[in-house]
This record gives structure tokens, sequence and C-alpha cells, in this order.
């Protein structure tokens, strides 16, 4: 109880005096996510339909790389300066976000069928990556081989994911042509297409950052550990895209391609940003981090776990799984303050 209220007194303690312009960037980069979203998913479900190509597929690699954008120049950044804690407990905390908060909260506003493709492969490979961070993590750093490990990993994975969009690209096109009448009129041109993905990327990137940088400052003023802002603050600024595009492209009737963002900037985080991260900088966690980055890589591969449990069982995310998954976010995230705050 006592180390309750003193994490309690610890947020009630008024921060230092933060500039007012700190509060209008951060609305600011919220603004520029949503309509840099809206945008991205237009852009993104034109390219689909003007390829052929099944939109899930789209969601796993396009939209998940472009969204990961934050995460990306956030842990390289941050590997490169030497600030390992937070180049690595951003990515973990970015997936938790994704896997819990993203998911959850598109099922909880509006229920879902499992993508199959994603089901038997895109979710096996997410813990399989998840898997082989834990077992490299558990030395207490993460190598320059282990790092080239990840990247030949993320080609094989590539790979498959687009042999696997050709192998479909006939039963897409027959789909295509049969609702191509009815969407001519709300066909995009290419001009349209590509300024609405580079714009929405553009706002996106711009947002996140701001977004990021400046509810740091915030939280920062508040007295939490580098650790404690790089599994939740910068976490989550740096997943806002993956959430903001998911729901939008939920909304809009694209649940593929909302769960294949999700799932796909989690293989993207773990393989990609981690590999180039550490390819670059050797990432090494000092004295508390080494234990806490081994504890929240366990924990977000029983999340992984769990996700792909919940998903198979009736072949869809219900709004009451959603609603569980938002609750375990909250349960972790009250978990990761205590344990900076209290040990």
């Amino acid at each position: 109880m006592e180390a309750i209220l003193n994490v309690w007194n610890s947020f009630m303690t008024l921060p230092e005096r933060v500039p007012f312009l700190v509060y209008v960037y951060l609305i600011v980069g919220f603004v520029l996510l949503i309509k840099g979203a809206d945008w991205f998913v237009d852009g993104a479900s034109a390219v689909a339909k003007l390829l052929k190509i099944p939109s899930v597929v789209i969601g796993l690699t396009i939209v998940a790389m472009g969204t990961s954008a934050p995460e990306a120049a956030v842990s390289i950044t941050a590997g490169l300066s030497g600030s390992n804690e937070i180049a690595i407990s951003n990515v973990i905390g970015s997936n938790i976000f994704n896997l819990l908060m993203v998911i959850g909260v598109c099922a909880a506003i509006k229920a879902f069928a499992t993508d199959m493709e994603i089901l038997k492969r895109d979710m096996p490979v997410n813990i399989g990556a998840t898997l082989l961070l834990l077992l490299f993590i558990l030395d207490g750093k993460l190598s320059r081989v282990e790092a080239g490990i990840f990247l030949v990993a993320l080609i094989v994975y590539l790979v498959f994911v687009v042999r696997a969009a050709l192998k479909n690209r006939k039963t897409q096109i027959e789909v295509v042509e049969e609702s191509e009448k009815e969407e001519k009129k709300k066909k995009l041109t290419i001009p349209i297409i590509i300024l609405c993905i580079i714009g929405g990327l553009i706002a996106i990137v711009w947002g996140g950052d701001l977004v990021v940088d400046n509810a740091q400052r915030i939280a920062l003023s508040f007295g939490m550990s580098p650790m404690l802002v790089g599994l939740t603050i910068v976490a989550m600024g740096t997943s806002l895209p993956e959430l903001v595009t998911s729901i939008v492209a939920s909304r809009k009737g694209e649940s593929g391609l909302a769960l294949g963002n999700a799932i796909g900037s989690s293989i993207f985080n773990i393989l990609f940003i981690l590999g180039i991260s550490a390819v670059l900088s050797p990432i090494a966690p000092t004295g508390s981090g080494v234990i806490e980055s081994i504890t929240d890589t366990a924990i977000l591969a029983v999340v992984s776990v769990l996700m792909l449990i919940f998903a198979a069982t009736g072949k869809k995310v219900s709004r009451v799984e959603g609603i569980i998954y938002v609750v375990l976010y909250a349960a972790y995230m009250a978990f990761a303050i205590l344990r900076c705050y209290v040990f």
C-alpha cells in the first residue's frame, strides 16, 4: 500500500513548467496522425485494387512499414546515441501496444473476422520472431550477428508474403472485376493515389514525431525514468500511427488491412528495426534494464501466443475479446509503472 501511495504522490507532484507551445504541438501532432492515416489508408487500399492483390498484403508490407517509421527513427537514433534502454523498450512496448491496444480497440469498436492467411502464417511468424528476440536477449545484449539473423529472416518472410500474393492474384482480379463498376466513380487516379500515400506518410511520421517529442517532454517533467518513458510514452506515441490507421481501416471495412497492419508492424519492429539498430550499434542494456528487457520480451511472447489462441477461437476477434485486450494492456501499464517506481 505504501508503494502505491508513493507512486500516486509522484504523479500528483506538480511538474516543472512546460511551455504552452508544447501542448499546442502535441495537439497538432494528433491531427496530423489522424488525417495522415486517413489519406494513407485510402492510397494503400487503392494500390491493392490497382495491382489486383489482397489488401491484407498491403497491410502486412507497405502500411506496416510506413506506420513503423516513427519506431524506426526513435530506435535507430537511440541505439546510435547509446540510449539502449529506449532503443529496445520502444520496440517491445510498441509491439505490446500493437497487439493489445491496436487490435483491441478496433475489435471493441467493431468485431471482425480473422483473416486465415494471417492466422496460419503471420501470427506464427510474429511468435517466432518474439521468441527469437527472447533467446538473443537472454545474455543481456543483441549483437551484430544476431541482428543480421533478424534481417535475413525478414527477407525470407517478405518473399513468402509476395509469393502468396501472386498465388491469390487471380482470385483477387475476379473479385475486383465484379465490383469495378460500383467502384468506378470512387476510383482514385494514379496522381491522387501517389499524393495520398506520400502525403499521408509524411503527415504520419511528422505527427508521430511531434507527439513523441512533446509528450516525452511533458512526461519527463513529471519525473518519469527513461526506461518507463520508452515503454509507455515513446512506445505509445510511435504506435499511434498503427492505432489510428487500423481504426480508420476497420471503420472503412478493411479489417484485413487493420489486422495485417498491427501484426505486420510487430514483425517489422523486431526483424527490421532491432535488426538495423543492432547492426549499426549492438544493443546492450545496463543494470536493471537487462532484467526488465527480458521480462518484457517474455510478456510480449505470452501476449503473442494469447493473441493467436483468441484469433483462432471462432475464427474472429469479438468485441468482448477486444475489451479483454485493452484491459490486459492497462494491467501491463500498471505493472510497468509500479516496477519502475517501486523497484
